[in-house]
């Protein structure tokens, strides 16, 4: 059995030496860089060979991979590099990886073409000056299979390794059994669906009720289905950090299996730079930060002991990385690469730039994704689309620019004030982004990028900050179409006017349907997934993705809704509703001691019930959600939640704690639920509906939509709308709308 590796995942792994040095140095954008190579191609000559497909095997490693180019006329294989700025600055580890993978590329060629030598070529073409730097050296095909075998064998025992994990991991899957004694009502529905559609190779989206145990339901059955699926890794994305924490305990649960015997599959969860960062006031690379100085030489230990572990959640991964004095972040990445399970935050899979595509695409993997709380997919992937710039922090990086820039940012923010001159009101949408504006921001990005380079010490962070903030806006722009606008929010009240751009992305679909179709199978699930045809559409699932509506296993009885329709909880009547919405929590918690949660709609509702409450009753114990909450903070506060446990935790609405918790038996007995007033249309909801009718054709079923406007659900045949301050919709599921229950809705529900 041979194990397959790409060229450059071999390089990596066997050639990477030294610091790691993160150092900000401006780099062509992947557009750029096709573009580049696109230039070099077409200098060549008519007979000039490009994206030569290469493969060779030593032992039972097969190494595959193309090669930029080869040109047969001076018998020179090619590696073309795009960069801009100062190539001298290039740190010597990139440059000794690029000459091992080209020197790869020619011994699979000479091996190929029965070559006795080759000219090997790096080729850096700086995308700024469109010209190109040649470093070429002769060797014979003996020295070049000679350094093949030489990185092949320090690859090699790796590869026996995995390749033995690979036969272990699917012997045990192929026998792998659920791990509780039955499945919950409905919980086999969803997981019957979710094997099938792997088996298929199609998409299913999956209406599930919450409590039925959606994340075991949903990771067990594509574990089953990965030997004969051949999957390489499963995917599992969640919105919010409670969501991760579900799948790793599924995982744990699963991986012991009711024989607790260790299953031989590991597990690694993905966390933010920020959130994983030991030393965030130094920068990343070897002068700066001791865990990036001599990182790649360390590495190797580290991952060796990394693999080792069944389980690597944030917690576990740190204390190996600092064991080894390797960042926790760059040493999670690496393990990508040899993991089974991958937990982490959508964006790593369908951000515009996310990791785990990319490496998906890069090495050719066969995945599986599953979409925990798929609801909020639309408005997430919205956002990871969508740009803005504000003329505020523009003018503070113009001020601390240095006189170099000063021509160029002056000419941006003349463009950028003619594009709101004669605008009128105080929000407008553009049919399209003015090209003398564009040309201005793409130039003084150029020119940003030419001082980053040369000097990087003269940039301020307000510059650096408007630098990413531009580039970003202007990669948008490239690709503004139909699928997002262009709108200009003025404010005229301070002493300058000044206004804020926005490509405001409303249908993500083009953005998203390659991610979809790269995968094999990806599972989108979600308590409130209605009407599906919305969530397909909007995100560019395949036209034969299946859906199932998962029956809920509670009868009516098991609900108890009471709404105090005497307390308004509008914002003009806030002051009044504290004291007896404190009152109530309170006699309902001496009613029924236990474990409660109250949500409020913002946190400044929060903390006023929350001060008058503790004053009133300061025998009762509570805690609360306050702003920016690290990851500790969010652990420590549904640790508090315990069997048998007493208080009340305070939270917003549509929050970290407002989906995806789960706090079985005792550890929650009760919720209350504080809303804000009626939904309000405003000018960014009329345009996008707009828009949408533009997309989809006038008619279509916005059952659900932008975060502001009116989420409508026809439930016993009326329509039931609420929305709170922040602009969230709340509903009531049509599972929920018993008569009884919709006639104590109070008037301002405005039931229709």
């Amino acid at each position: 059995m041979s194990y397959v590796v790409a060229v450059r995942t071999l390089c990596e792994f066997a050639a990477k030496v030294g610091d790691l040095d993160l150092r900000f140095t401006p780099a062509p954008t992947a557009q750029q860089g096709i573009a580049g190579h696109g230039t070099v191609v077409s200098r060549r000559g008519k007979h000039y060979e490009a994206e030569v497909s290469l493969s060779g095997l030593y032992k039972q490693l097969r190494v595959r991979g193309r090669a930029d180019g080869y040109d047969p006329g001076y018998n020179r294989v090619e590696e073309i590099k795009t960069f801009r700025g100062d190539l001298h600055a290039m740190p010597d580890n990139h440059r000794q990886l690029h000459w091992a993978q080209v020197k790869v590329y020619a011994w699979l060629l000479c091996q190929t073409r029965g070559l006795k030598e080759i000219n090997v070529a790096l080729v850096y073409f700086d995308i700024g000056t469109q010209k190109e730097t040649m470093l070429v050296e002769k060797h014979s095909a003996d020295a070049l299979e000679l350094h093949f075998d030489h990185l092949c064998e320090r690859f090699v025992a790796w590869a026996e390794q995995e390749t033995q994990h690979r036969l272990a991991r699917d012997t045990a899957l192929t026998g792998l059994a659920f791990p509780h004694a039955e499945f919950r009502p409905g919980q086999r529905h969803l997981a019957e669906s979710v094997y099938k559609a792997a088996l298929s190779g199609r998409h299913l989206m999956a209406q599930a009720p919450t409590g039925i145990g959606k994340t075991v339901a949903t990771i067990f059955p594509l574990l089953k289905a990965s030997p004969g699926q051949k999957l390489d890794k499963i995917f599992f994305l969640a919105a919010k950090t409670p969501g991760r924490a579900l799948a790793l305990d599924a995982m744990e649960l699963i991986g012991k299996g009711k024989d607790s015997a260790v299953l031989p599959l590991r597990v690694l969860e993905l966390v933010a730079r920020d959130k994983a960062c030991e030393h965030p006031d130094k920068a990343c690379h070897g002068e700066s930060c001791p865990l990036a100085q001599g990182f790649y030489d360390r590495v190797v230990a580290a991952r060796q002991a990394a693999v080792r572990a069944a389980v690597l959640d944030q917690q576990a991964l740190r204390a190996i990385a600092l064991a080894h004095q390797v960042c926790p972040y760059y040493l999670s990445q690496e393990l990508v690469r040899w993991s089974d399970v991958v937990v982490g935050d959508y964006n790593y899979y369908f951000d515009i730039s996310a990791m785990l595509y990319g490496l998906t695409v890069e090495n050719d993997w066969r995945v599986a994704v599953l979409v925990d709380e798929a609801h909020n997919m639309v408005e997430r992937a919205r956002k990871m689309y969508s740009a803005e710039l504000t003329q505020s922090s523009f003018r503070y990086a113009r001020k601390s620019a240095p006189k170099s820039l000063k021509t160029v940012l002056d000419r941006v923010n003349r463009q950028w004030n003619d594009l709101y001159r004669n605008q009128e009101a105080e929000y407008a949408v553009y049919h399209a982004i003015a090209e003398k504006f564009l040309f201005a921001l793409q130039q003084a990005g150029t020119d940003i990028t030419d001082l980053m380079t040369d000097e990087p010490d003269s940039v301020s962070p307000e510059l650096q900050r408007f630098y990413f903030d531009a580039m970003q806006f202007s990669k948008l722009a490239e690709v503004f179409g139909e699928h997002s606008m262009f709108d200009i929010t003025t404010d005229m009240s301070g002493n300058k006017p000044q206004a804020t751009l926005c490509i405001r992305n409303i249908v993500p679909a083009p953005f998203l349907k390659q991610r979809f179709a790269t995968a094999h199978t990806v599972t989108l699930f979600s308590a409130t997934l209605g009407p599906h045809h919305f969530y397909s559409d909007m995100l560019g699932l395949p036209d034969d993705t299946a859906w199932i509506d998962v029956e809920s296993p509670f009868m009516a009885q098991q609900l108890s809704v009471r709404i105090a329709r005497t307390i308004s909880t509008r914002y003009q009547h806030r002051s009044h509703s504290l004291a007896p919405i404190a009152k109530l929590i309170a006699a309902q918690y001496s009613h029924t001691p236990g474990n409660y949660l109250a949500f409020f709609s913002s946190f400044d509702y929060l903390q006023q019930v929350l001060d008058l409450f503790a004053e009133l009753y300061p025998d009762v114990t509570i805690w609360q959600q306050s702003r920016g909450m690290g990851e500790s903070e969010k652990q420590d506060f549904l640790a508090r939640f315990t069997d048998g446990g007493q208080g009340i935790g305070f939270a917003v609405l549509g929050g970290a704690f407002a989906e995806g918790v789960d706090l079985p038996g005792e550890r929650l007995i009760g919720a209350f639920v504080a809303t804000l007033g009626l939904p309000q249309m405003n000018p960014i909801n009329e345009e996008m509906r707009v828009r949408m009718d533009q997309i989809f054709g006038k008619g279509y079923d916005y059952t659900y939509l932008y975060p502001g406007m009116q989420k409508v659900v026809q439930a016993a045949g009326r329509v039931i709308r609420t929305q709170d301050d922040r602009g969230y919709i709340h509903l009531i599921d049509d599972r929920f709308a018993r008569p009884d229950v919709m006639d104590l809705l109070p008037a301002w529900w405005q039931v229709q």
